[in-house]
């Protein structure tokens, strides 16, 4: 009969191997959930970029009259260039509620969820909330928004100090 000690050794030995496979599993895990996140990562752009060229085909073509500020002649952008906008109303309307949003979260900033809550998604929907975290980060990228903490939104100092921010149906 074996040993108290030989018995021990064996449940180490196999516990040992038990982590060894769980670790090689975690590994493999880890590295299908970073491709799955990539995946999901290129087809919410894809689904933005081809909702923003929907939005700019669909968009009338504004020709500048007389001595009326400059506006481009072709489609309008889904989200101008802040420094190339009049204000917020050269936005689409799901932006222009974004932009309301963040001026109400104020400091607080506003959050992907949210933002989805904001543009009638379902926030449970990882797909929905990654689409409004990329609008979100579109104004960032075109200086309507600022993050200083990740995954904050919050107006930029231009934007505070604006008084043309408010609700797309025109209340406040």
């Amino acid at each position: 009969m074996p040993s108290m000690r030989a018995v021990l050794e064996e449940r180490r030995r196999a516990a040992a191997v038990r982590v060894e496979e769980l670790e090689a599993e975690l590994v493999r895990l880890q590295t299908d959930l970073a491709d799955a996140e990539e995946v999901l990562r290129r087809r919410v752009i894809g689904l933005e970029q081809y909702l923003e060229a929907l939005a700019e085909d669909e968009a009338p073509a504004v020709v500048a009259v007389g001595s009326s500020r400059k506006r481009p002649t072709g489609p309008r952008r889904a989200v101008p260039h802040r420094e190339n906008a009049a204000g917020v109303e050269d936005l689409s309307v799901d932006y222009q509620a974004l932009m309301a949003a963040a001026l109400d979260a104020g400091a607080e900033g506003l959050g992907a969820r949210r933002a989805a809550v904001v543009l009638g998604w379902d926030s449970a929907s990882v797909s929905r909330v990654e689409g409004a975290r990329a609008r979100l980060k579109r104004l960032v990228e075109r200086g309507w928004l600022v993050e200083e903490k990740p995954g904050q939104f919050m107006l930029s100092a231009r934007e505070q100090d604006a008084p043309d921010i408010g609700r797309p149906d025109g209340g406040s």
